[in-house]
């Protein structure tokens, strides 16, 4: 639902059905709502096509002939340029919705959102899932439509449909509503609080020597067929036919419908008054229901429109903002490019200094690469000079330590961090092997020497380790 702040006193309401268009001024005073003027015309121009120049001028002839002064308009719409998509929404973040259902309308429209003017009713069914019908209509015919008017010295305060104005969706209860005009028939379905079908269904009035009627089969049929389009959430919530137009055809119409829709669980029911509850504000008890009357009482009691699909305008005190802003942004452009000029001297210092340090650089490259050079083949020989070298100087002891003669070899030789070491080999004998361990315990950076494992005699495997460094080296 569309909230407006502020609501005019009186406003003037207008309705088009297809060539046709019905007015009435309205005045809210005392709690109650007072129709002052009213008119229903036939326009000779088409208010789509032809220019709006001319189109407002001729609106603006009938509203004088009536008697109208009034120039805030609100203006109803039929459905036959309206195109409709309904998107079922899943479980997500509130705040994702209309970023998701963006998306299925730029997926679903036949045009681009660009081209379109859109307005969105969400609603729950009984089973709890959550619906959203997206409506838009031709941008190029909300353009006309308000130019002609603005032509026709009225200034439009909304665009909304018909049909919405006369069934209200804002209910629990699911209703299929008709309205039935002179030239157009328009269907809405409305549960859980929204909207979740509109169809025009023009080709209801077939014309015979001459003269236009309502085909009741047609109606019915066409409504067969959009229950059988709709979820079944969403038909098994419809419980009501409300069925909105005049004269003896459209009783006809009820008559010869209501037994097939009462098979279906449907009452039918023909709405010619407006009850007393209709709105928060009373209606003179005398007044027919109309479009251009139902949207004027909910914009006057602050209902606003269901479905509202004017383009959001620019007030004066966004203007003003505006201009403002303009003049902020003007002063922002001179500081940003006092800042600018300053950083760019910066830079041209900057850019002075590198080409200085470059000069000095390029007289001092060759002898620099030269030392560099020098440093990197020290680094690379110096280790072999050092005989502080903890790794070699433990196996040069751990050889010293066996006979030359080869009496006792070894096979493996684990170093671990540089302190404990361990070693496997073949020893010929005994004797061979406990004098190799007595050549080790003799050495000064060698404690701790302990046999593993020993195995034969003749020759002999053996595991022993020991330790080095720290503690041999200070005892």
């Amino acid at each position: 639902m569309i909230k407006v702040k502020q609501r005019a006193s009186s406003v003037l309401s207008l309705a088009l059905d297809g060539g046709r268009l019905e007015g009435v001024v309205v005045r809210r005073s005392n709690g109650s709502l007072h129709t002052q003027k009213a008119l229903s015309v036939s326009l000779a121009l088409n208010p789509l096509t032809a220019d709006p120049e001319l189109v407002g001028r001729e609106i603006r002839n009938h509203l004088n002939q009536a008697g109208i002064r009034e120039r805030r308009c609100l203006l109803g719409l039929p459905l036959n340029s309206v195109l409709t998509l309904l998107t079922e929404i899943p479980e997500m973040p509130e705040e994702d919705v209309p970023s998701f259902l963006q998306i299925e309308a730029e997926r679903g429209f036949p045009y681009g959102l660009e081209a379109l003017t859109t307005a969105t009713s969400r609603f729950a069914t009984p089973g709890g899932k959550q619906f959203a019908l997206s409506i838009a209509l031709p941008r190029n015919h909300v353009l006309h439509l308000e130019r002609a008017l603005k032509a026709a010295q009225l200034k439009p305060l909304c665009f909304s449909l018909n049909i919405a104005a006369l069934q209200s969706p804002e209910g629990k209860a699911g209703v299929l509503a008709l309205a039935i005009g002179e030239n157009t028939v328009d269907l809405q379905i409305s549960c859980g609080g929204g909207v979740a079908s509109l169809r025009s269904l023009d080709e209801a009035f077939a014309t015979e020597e001459l003269e236009k009627h309502l085909s009741a089969g047609f109606l019915a049929r066409e409504i067969k067929i959009t229950l059988g389009q709709l979820p079944a959430d969403i038909r098994e919530a419809l419980r009501e036919v409300r069925v909105f137009g005049r004269g003896d055809a459209v009783r006809d119409f009820v008559q010869e419908v209501m037994p097939g829709l009462a098979a279906m669980g449907l009452s039918v029911r023909w709405i010619e008054r407006y009850t007393e509850n209709e709105f928060p504000k009373k209606l003179p008890p005398e007044a027919e229901v109309s479009p251009a009357l139902s949207l004027a009482a909910r914009y006057l009691t602050s209902i606003g429109p269901a479905i509202d699909c004017l383009p959001p305008k620019t007030t004066a005190l966004q203007q003003l903002t505006s201009r403002l802003s303009s003049r902020k942004l003007a002063w922002a452009g001179a500081a940003a490019a006092a800042i600018a000029l300053l950083v760019g001297g910066a830079f041209g210092w900057q850019q002075w200094e590198l080409s200085r340090l470059q000069r000095q650089w390029g007289a001092m490259e060759a002898n620099v690469r030269e030392l560099d050079n020098l440093q990197q083949r020290i680094k690379k020989f110096r280790p072999w000079f050092d005989e502080s070298y903890a790794s070699l100087s433990i196996l040069r002891k751990l050889t010293e330590a066996f006979p030359e003669e080869g009496a006792v070899t070894a096979k493996t030789v684990e170093i671990r961090e540089l302190s404990t070491v361990t070693c496997s080999g073949v020893a010929r004998d005994n004797q061979a092997f406990l004098k190799m361990l007595d050549q080790l315990r003799a050495s000064k950076e060698i404690s701790d020497v302990k046999v593993d494992q020993v195995r034969g005699k003749a020759p002999m495997q053996f595991t022993f380790n020991f330790q080095w460094g720290a503690k041999a080296s200070e005892n």
